[in-house]
């Protein structure tokens, strides 16, 4: 496959084409991780409204009926429920994980095992997440490429 990029003046839109004699496994692969590479989420720092794009969130939490996204360096509230945000994400690489969290699955360095079975996932920045009991079949299915 022929890959070519081209630089286009910033008052051209971006946008990118694909050409294939079929749509094969590798061509839905690519067009999902483009997908999941697009998007922004509204978020509240101290009282003003920011956009996040979802590529910089590591995972977003319930806490107390208020959900937070949650960047490297950042936390935002969002006024989204956890629910309709796994909805949006789900092609994005965002998973369940437990009750009251949704993980980035492209900001996990490492999953370990932890005790009565569950794992762990250490994230690119170091923090861990408890990856619940419940919800290990559907993160095995998705790191073999599946669909959860």
């Amino acid at each position: 496959m022929e890959l070519k990029v081209i630089k286009v003046s910033s008052e051209q839109p971006e946008q990118m084409e694909i050409r294939c004699h079929e749509v094969s496994e590798e061509v839905r692969e690519i067009v999902a991780f483009v997908k999941s590479r697009q998007g922004q989420l509204s978020g509240i720092q101290e009282g003003k409204q920011y956009e996040v794009p979802v590529t910089d969130i590591c995972y977003i939490e319930a806490v107390d009926e208020k959900v937070f996204l949650y960047t490297i360096k950042q936390v935002y509230e969002t006024r989204q429920r956890l629910y309709e945000l796994e909805e949006v994400l789900k092609e994005k690489y965002f998973l369940r994980v437990s009750k009251s969290l949704l993980l980035n699955l492209m900001k996990v360095k490492s999953i370990k095992p932890a005790l009565n079975g569950r794992l762990t996932a250490v994230l690119k920045n170091g923090e861990e997440i408890i990856i619940s009991r419940k919800y290990v079949p559907a993160l095995k299915n998705a790191l073999k490429g599946g669909v959860s």
